[in-house]
């Protein structure tokens, strides 16, 4: 059976990966409880896809693999994402089957209707504010997380635990960041923090 999509999204990158504590983090994150953690090392070859994705499953966390969908068929992930630009969504769903979450990251309003209606069970939206890891793309506001409706959006972009419940007013399912959990000084606090914004 498919499972639930979660609230809070942990997604890595490179930098993320190379933190002395990485996995100590990776657990407390996971045991806040409604969390996917993503992995996305960047341009990388498989087997150290599989290596991050199979070090995330140890953590009990729900797992989704980013951008290559052999490798989180061949990991069992939970979950999928994919690029904007990445594979139809439709043979995503043939390769995997029913049980398996599939998401893509989408920049503007109507991105994330067209995804939703290709079959996507959620969808990234952003940046919804000026954010580092994007620096040349403008920021939407939260006014686009309405715009994309019927959509199941996960706010991306420049979101802070005070920030989650203003995207929740707005009709987000659930919030993905980066730097605002692996880089604060207390991940599981912070996630907690996040996941808190959608509990009240």
């Amino acid at each position: 059976m498919r499972p639930a999509v979660p609230r809070l999204h942990a997604v890595t990158n490179r930098q993320v990966l190379l933190l002395p504590d990485f996995a100590a983090r990776a657990r407390a994150i996971a045991a806040a409880g409604d969390v996917a953690l993503h992995a996305r090392p960047g341009p990388v070859d498989a087997r150290q896809v599989i290596a991050v994705a199979t070090l995330l499953h140890e953590t009990g966390a729900l797992v989704v693999v980013n951008d290559r969908a052999d490798v989180a068929r061949f990991v069992s992930a939970h979950g999928v994402h994919l690029p904007a630009t990445g594979l139809p969504l439709p043979r995503v769903r043939e390769m995997l089957g029913p049980d398996v979450i599939i998401g893509r990251s989408t920049h503007d309003p109507g991105e994330a209707r067209d995804a939703h209606e290709a079959g996507a069970d959620y969808v990234f939206l952003g940046p919804i504010w000026p954010t580092g890891s994007h620096p040349e793309r403008a920021a939407l506001g939260v006014d686009a997380i309405a715009a994309a409706a019927p959509a199941r959006v996960i706010a991306i972009g420049g979101v802070t635990p005070a920030r989650a419940a203003e995207c929740r007013a707005a009709g987000a399912w659930g919030i993905a960041a980066i730097s605002a959990l692996w880089g604060a000084n207390d991940s599981g606090a912070a996630a907690r923090e996040f996941l808190l914004s959608f509990e009240r």
